[in-house]
């Protein structure tokens, strides 16, 4: 019998991409579902979830509590929490939620449909939240339906050793765990004999990549980069995310030795105050950080950067805060992913006093963004009357544009007569930027 299956996800593109693990786990098994758009058409739910900030865990129990009164009139549909908070709350969800049914840690995915099976089986509720020590076992599982288009992300490592001071991954994620060379290589050939040209190297902190060959031959992040370059096919190669304190000079001389690596760059750095790092334990300062990005600029100038800032932390003070503005104006990040500090159980910080106002953090908040706005523009000002190589994305029927990203990351939009240009590089002369958004035709 068919199941029909909804899924929805919170978080980072890391649990974006477990999503996608999860519909092809389950669509490759012996069994038929099928994705629906709401949880009202669904058989089984599954909510993937965040934990890093408090709010991702509200969305989660905001959703619970109206799953809930749908399953007081449907009690055959079986509800599933995946993802961090299934991992950081484990036994605790159930005793507080008798709504769900199945909890599924980060590293377990890919038990989901024995889990499901079992449970219509046994209508027992069940967890698995182990941690695993061999993550070839928790591979994307290819999926043969699946229409790859052009571009996809690979998980190349699971986990984190860092331990910054506010963050939780470490214990949701477990400790860092790096895929052998072979079986990426095998991945990413298998998606280029399906039309892929562009990857997304996938992981917590990427750069700190360490595996073996088959040979016994260490494979750091620049040797792999090094392999996946030479894979006939392989046009664009794009990686997130990184720390800074393992962004070595071999990494960086690969901006100089593999033209695939893209112009653009996403360097989470925080806070633009030495004192606030050392308190994040991130274990470099600002100087460290900005001669990254001075060397990255000295070997491809028109590379752009985003990075994560985390405003409002324990004892930020106003000069604290003035150092982050002043970085962002002098590095002008393109983007950037802005927190407002959220204090998480478990973690080191959550022992210091978060004595920074609601009121402080949101004008904080507000002028980092609207300083980036303005970087951005300057970016895609900069970008006019020039010539970009664009990988053709989508078709957007609502306005008849095609869209597409340039190789610093840029997204440019540009009408065509043509109907197979997805997936295809192609030149476009950049020609305007109208409401912070870029506008072309093909050369």
């Amino acid at each position: 019998m068919c199941k029909n299956l909804y899924i929805k996800t919170w978080g980072c593109q890391i649990n974006k991409y477990d999503s996608d693990k999860i519909i092809s786990y389950l669509f490759n098994s012996s069994k038929k579902y099928f994705l629906v758009d709401s949880w009202l058409k669904a058989n089984i739910i599954i909510l993937n979830t965040c934990s890093v900030r408090k709010k991702a865990e509200y969305k989660l129990y905001s959703y619970l509590n109206e799953i809930k009164e749908f399953k007081k009139k449907n009690n055959s549909i079986v509800v599933i929490v995946c993802g961090c908070i299934a991992s950081k709350e484990k036994d605790k969800l159930f005793s507080k939620w008798k709504v769900i049914d199945i909890i599924c840690g980060t590293q377990n995915i890919k038990n989901i449909s024995f889990l499901i099976d079992n449970f219509y089986k046994n209508k027992k509720k069940i967890i698995d939240v182990n941690f695993s020590e061999n993550i070839e076992k928790n591979i994307f599982y290819l999926n043969k339906d699946n229409n790859y288009l052009h571009n996809t992300f690979v998980t190349i490592m699971e986990g984190c050793n860092n331990f910054c001071s506010y963050c939780v991954v470490p214990y949701t994620r477990g400790k860092q765990i790096s895929r052998s060379p072979e079986n990426i290589i095998y991945e990413i050939k298998y998606l280029v004999s399906k039309g892929i040209c562009e990857v997304n190297l996938l992981g917590q902190n990427v750069n700190s990549y360490i595996s073996y060959l088959s040979n016994g031959k260490k494979c750091n992040f620049s040797y792999l980069l090094n392999l996946i370059s030479e894979i006939d096919g392989i046009k664009r190669i794009k990686f997130t995310s990184s720390h800074p304190l393992d962004f070595k000079k071999d990494v960086i001389l690969c901006y100089k030795n593999i033209p695939k690596i893209v112009d653009y760059l996403h360097l989470p750095v925080q806070s633009g105050s030495d004192r606030i790092l050392n308190i994040m334990r991130r274990n470099y300062n600002i100087k460290y950080y900005k001669n990254i990005i001075y060397k990255l600029l000295n070997i491809r100038p028109n590379i752009l950067f985003s990075t994560d800032f985390i405003v409002g932390f324990p004892s930020e003070k106003e000069c604290d805060f003035k150092l982050t503005l002043d970085l962002i104006k002098e590095i002008k990040f393109d983007n950037s992913y802005v927190f407002i500090y959220s204090p998480r159980k478990g973690t080191k910080s959550y022992s210091i006093k978060d004595d920074i106002s609601m009121l402080i953090k949101k004008k904080r908040l507000n002028k980092i963004q609207s300083l980036l706005n303005k970087n951005s523009i300057y970016w895609s000002k900069k970008m006019l009357k020039t010539n970009q190589k664009v990988l053709v994305e989508g078709y957007a029927k609502r306005n008849n544009y095609y869209y597409g990203r340039c190789f610093n990351n840029k997204i440019v939009y540009f009408k065509s007569n043509r109907y197979n240009l997805i997936g295809k590089i192609i030149d476009i002369k950049i020609l305007e930027n109208k409401n912070s958004s870029l506008y072309g035709f093909i050369l």
